[in-house]
C-alpha cells in the first residue's frame, strides 16, 4: 500500500489499484483518505465558507423582510394634533341635534339594529345575543380596529363584512345587502359600542400593502376633473366650496345620516359619492379599493374619537353631480 509521496510515480510504474493511491485509483478512493490530503483540506474550507456566506445573506435578507413589515409609515399629511372630524366643520344647527340623542333621526336605525341583535334566525334560532351577549360590552372597541385582515380568508374586511360574514356563516341566514336598514342599524349599534374611543387600526403585517394602495389612491388624481381626495381634505379643507364647508374627510362618524339621503349611510357609500362628483368611474359595491381607502382613512384620523350616531348636512359636492359640461 502508498504510504509516501507519489511525485514522479504512475500507476504504470507502480502496478498497484490501492484505495487510498490518490494516483492509481482516484474512483476508488476513500471519503477519509481525500479529506486528509492538503488539496482537499482546502476544498472543505471553499465550501465552509460559502455555506456560512450564504447563511449571512439569508439572514440579511430575514431582517430586511421583517423590517420592511414593521417599517414605521411615512410622515402623515395631518399631524395628529390638528386632526378635526367632520361635526367641526358642521353649522351649529346640526351641532345641536348631534347632541340631542332624541331628535337625531338616527336613532331610528339604532332601534333596528337592536332589535336584529336580539332576533332568532330562522334557520338554526341562533342570534347576535347567544354568541355575543350584550351589545354595549361585548362589541365595545371593535369599530375602532375596521377595516382588518380576516385570518380565515386572508382579506380586508371592513365592519359590514364582517357583519354580513356572522350573519351567513354562524346564523345561516341570507346575505344583508349593502345600504339595506337592517344591515346599517346593526353597523350602528355595534360602532355606538365603541363611542368615545379613538380610532386604532393595524397597519401592519399582511395589511400593509392595503394600506399602501388605499395611500396611492388618496392622493391619485381621477375623473373628469382631475382631482384627488387629498387636495379637497387635505389641501384645502376649512375653505368653502359652494356653501359648504371642506372637512378633512374624516371617517369616525360613520355610518353617518345625511340630509341628501335621508337615511344613514356607509362610508362605502360616501366614497362612492365623492368619485360621481368629481365625475370618475365608480368601483362595484364591495370594490377591494374602497376598503384599502377606507383602511388609510382611518389610519390618516388615529386617535378621533367615534362620534354615532353622526349627522351631516348636504354634500358639497352635489352641485358638481347636477352640472353640466
Amino acid at each position: 500500500m502508498w504510504r509516501g509521496p507519489m511525485t514522479g510515480v504512475s500507476k504504470a510504474t507502480c502496478g498497484k489499484c490501492c484505495r487510498s493511491c490518490p494516483r492509481a485509483a482516484p474512483e476508488r478512493m476513500s471519503s477519509r483518505a481525500f479529506a486528509s490530503m492538503p488539496a482537499a483540506g482546502c476544498v472543505r474550507t471553499v465550501i465552509q465558507l460559502c455555506w456560512l456566506v450564504f447563511m449571512v445573506i439569508a439572514l440579511w435578507g430575514g431582517m430586511r423582510f421583517a423590517a420592511a413589515q414593521t417599517a414605521t409609515p411615512p410622515a402623515r399629511s395631518l399631524p395628529l394634533s390638528q386632526l378635526k372630524s367632520g361635526l367641526h366643520y358642521s353649522g351649529k344647527d346640526v351641532q345641536a341635534l348631534q347632541a340631542d340623542e332624541f331628535a337625531n333621526p338616527a336613532q331610528l336605525w339604532l332601534s333596528q339594529g337592536a332589535q336584529a341583535w336580539a332576533q332568532p334566525s330562522a334557520a338554526n334560532g341562533k342570534s347576535c345575543v347567544s354568541c355575543h351577549g350584550a351589545v354595549a360590552t361585548s362589541m365595545k372597541g371593535v369599530a375602532t380596529r375596521y377595516p382588518a385582515i380576516d385570518a380565515a380568508s386572508g382579506r380586508l374586511f371592513n365592519l359590514e363584512d364582517r357583519i354580513h360574514q356572522c350573519t351567513t356563516r354562524h346564523q345561516q341566514a341570507a346575505g344583508l345587502q349593502p345600504e339595506s336598514d337592517v344591515l346599517l342599524g346593526l353597523t350602528l349599534l355595534v360602532t355606538q359600542a365603541s363611542k368615545g374611543m379613538p380610532l386604532r387600526v393595524d397597519v401592519g403585517g399582511a395589511a400593509r400593502d392595503h394600506w399602501q394602495a388605499g395611500a396611492t389612491l388618496f392622493s391619485q388624481r381621477q375623473g373628469q376633473m382631475n382631482l384627488s381626495c387629498a387636495q379637497c381634505h387635505d389641501q384645502n379643507f376649512g375653505q368653502r366650496l359652494y356653501t359648504d364647508l371642506l372637512s378633512q374627510g374624516q371617517p369616525n362618524g360613520y355610518p353617518v345620516y345625511r340630509l341628501e339621503w335621508q337615511k344613514p349611510g356607509s362610508l362605502e357609500r360616501r366614497l362612492r359619492s365623492c368619485y360621481a362628483g368629481i365625475r370618475a368611474e365608480t368601483p362595484p359595491w364591495g370594490a377591494l379599493e374602497m376598503r384599502q381607502l377606507a383602511l388609510y382613512l382611518m389610519w390618516r384620523g388615529e386617535g378621533l374619537p367615534i362620534e354615532v350616531p353622526h349627522r351631516r348636512a348636504g354634500c358639497a359636492l352635489w352641485p358638481l353631480r347636477r352640472a353640466r359640461p
